[in-house]
């Protein structure tokens, strides 16, 4: 598989963010993940789709693995599920858990520049974008 050929997936912003997340993709523990719809809309970009392939990238850039998405839904942000929380695999045991470290990352300031909205903040019923995923390559 010639990862080179394929769309670049980015987990989080480059950092220790970044290299936990694609650590634990690797070892199998991280196979779903949750973004913001207005980030896909303020971009311009395609909600991704199921079948999808995508090369992890890490933090210096390297393409690292690929992932295929199994599942991607647009939900509120109050109904995520424990499952989708657990499989992030981030090692949150709980929804309310799993949502505290979102929302901290998503009210960061890097985050809310990228949105252009230095006042961004996520409730109940921002519309968030969960996908599921396999790991189909490792470098």
């Amino acid at each position: 598989m010639d990862l080179d050929d394929l769309p670049l997936a980015e987990f989080a912003f480059p950092g220790p963010l970044r290299d936990k997340l694609v650590g634990a993709i690797l070892s199998g523990a991280k196979t779903s993940t949750t973004g913001l719809l207005i980030g896909y809309q303020r971009a311009d970009e395609p909600l991704p789709t199921v079948g999808q392939l995508s090369a992890v990238v890490d933090s210096a850039g390297r393409r690292v693995a690929a992932i295929e998405l199994t599942d991607v839904r647009v939900i509120r942000l109050a109904d995520v599920d424990l499952a989708h929380a657990l499989a992030e695999g981030e090692g949150d045991e709980s929804v309310a858990q799993w949502r505290a470290g979102h929302e901290t990352f998503w009210h960061s300031a890097a985050v809310r520049a990228e949105l252009g909205d230095p006042d961004f903040t996520v409730d109940d019923d921002t519309l968030v974008v969960t996908e599921r995923f396999r790991l189909v390559h490792v470098v």
